[in-house]
């Protein structure tokens, strides 16, 4: 007997049924009535070998938010695989870089694939015969071919090869450079900068914070007010451990809303990570510190080497980010500050030493955080962050494995951090092993020109500050 259509509709219909409660609770639905396509999630960088752990980058690609809970990793054999954690989802253009090391190793010839949920639907692959260096990249992002690059993990490709962001020029100021402080003050490992007016903040590797004044002489000196004159020890919170402290800065509320550094690892457990970023109360006048908020966002990033991870971080208003149309990576819609929780009235940029990377965070006051930014630095490791309101621009600074390079970013037309420009250290500085960089605040501008400084992290020649000017 032959079917009406009629008929062959309703046949159909306990089988339409089942497939959409299939798909409604699959990992690609995205919306009340659509499914990603599953070629919208695409393997867009792997990294085997170097100080960051072998790890594979997802890039969505598509125009819609996919959930990505469940999905698994492999390499080439299919006895181990990495599944990604429930709740795990990519917006529209956002990359997510996963640490599968524990899981399985990336050889120097090798596959990285990439599997649904059901672990048997192929969604990408990518293979190779020799080790990343240090990256296996696809450009363009999400769609082109792989080719040796940059690492950047959890940002975009940097497709040039090098990192990208221009040619770079003379450093736009003069090329004299003097030291800041007297002979053998700091010692060593003296590393981020932060000048707030008449005061700098200077971070300590092994664990100390500095409150410096003027020397009067176009320099800094120790304040030998409330137990300063010798820094202070800063403690995790609780009161424990030894703060690997590497960068340093403040809000718009300035000291008094607290000081935030950035660690990449507790002294006392030196061999594991922890990238944090820590908020102190300086009001006192004990001789040490003990954190009133940590917010630990190792589990969020790119795992990378124990002494290669949060080398600096700064903040950034708001205002401006709103202002400049910036796009929050996270909704891949533009930033809306009323959308998070209470936090401090701009987003937290810290940059990670074994990645080259930066990375923005809104870090709420009850201690929860989200990533709404990742930029590639174009250098092999960012040593030093520093945000200047006067010129609405991000500085990113490498130290002498980049012989001393410094770029700044602004937000561009597609809402994302760029280089605007590349400069070259000061030609009458010498290849410093500089981890700190801090600039004056319009008030010192003189003449055109206004002081900027930089901490030494090896104390050449027993001085750990220097100064050199830069155009207003």
């Amino acid at each position: 007997m032959t079917e009406s259509p009629a008929q062959r509709w309703h046949r159909s219909l306990p089988l339409l049924l089942v497939a959409g409660l299939a798909l409604a609770a699959g990992t690609l639905t995205v919306g009340p009535a659509h499914a990603a396509p599953v070629d919208d999630i695409r393997i867009n960088e792997v990294v085997t070998t170097g100080d960051v752990n072998d790890s594979i980058e997802l890039y969505n690609k598509g125009t819609a938010t996919v959930d990505i809970s469940g999905w698994i990793l492999k390499d080439d054999s299919n006895s181990s695989k990495y599944q990604v954690a429930a709740g795990t989802s990519l917006a529209p253009g956002a990359f997510r870089a996963f640490d599968v090391h524990s899981s399985f190793g990336l050889g120097s010839a090798d596959k990285a694939r990439l599997y649904l949920a059901d672990g048997s639907t192929l969604a990408d692959s990518f293979s190779w015969s020799s080790h990343s260096n240090p990256s296996w990249s696809r450009c363009a992002d999400g769609t082109g071919a792989f080719k040796a690059a940059a690492l950047t993990l959890g940002a975009a490709n940097a497709c040039g090869g090098t990192g990208g962001g221009g040619t770079p020029v003379a450093w736009p100021g003069s090329s004299s450079v003097a030291t800041a402080d007297a002979a053998n003050v700091f010692g060593q490992d003296l590393s981020g900068l932060y000048q707030e007016g008449t005061v700098m903040w200077g971070a300590q590797n092994s664990g100390k914070l500095w409150r410096l004044v003027s020397n009067g002489s176009g320099g800094w000196q120790p304040d030998t007010a409330n137990g300063w004159s010798a820094g202070k020890t800063l403690r995790f919170p609780g009161g424990s451990g030894t703060v690997d402290s590497e960068g340093v800065t403040v809000t718009g509320a300035g000291a008094a809303g607290g000081v935030f550094v950035s660690s990449e690892r507790n002294g006392d457990v030196s061999g594991t990570s922890r990238l944090s970023v820590l908020r102190y109360d300086v009001s006192g006048s004990g001789s040490s510190l003990t954190a009133t908020r940590e917010w630990n966002l190792t589990s969020d990033l790119p795992s990378v080497g124990s002494n290669s991870g949060l080398e600096a971080v700064t903040w950034v208003p708001d205002s401006y980010l709103t202002g400049a149309g910036f796009k929050d990576a996270t909704t891949g819609a533009a930033y809306n500050p009323a959308g998070y929780g209470a936090h401090s009235g701009g987003v937290f940029f810290v940059g990670v030493e074994g990645t080259g990377t930066v990375h923005g965070y809104v870090l709420l006051d009850g201690g929860g955080f989200t990533r709404v930014a990742s930029v590639s630095s174009g250098m092999s490791g960012v040593m030093e962050l520093q945000w200047e309101p006067q010129a609405g621009r991000l500085w990113v600074v490498c130290d002498d494995t980049c012989n001393g390079q410094h770029r700044t970013m602004q937000v561009n037309t597609a809402g994302a951090f760029a280089t605007t420009a590349v400069y070259n250290r000061p030609t009458g500085m010498a290849n410093l092993n500089n981890e700190g960089f801090s600039l004056a605040g319009s008030g010192e501008c003189v003449s055109g020109s206004k002081p900027v400084y930089w901490s030494d992290d090896s104390n050449t020649s027993g001085h750990a500050l220097r100064k050199g000017t830069i155009s207003c």
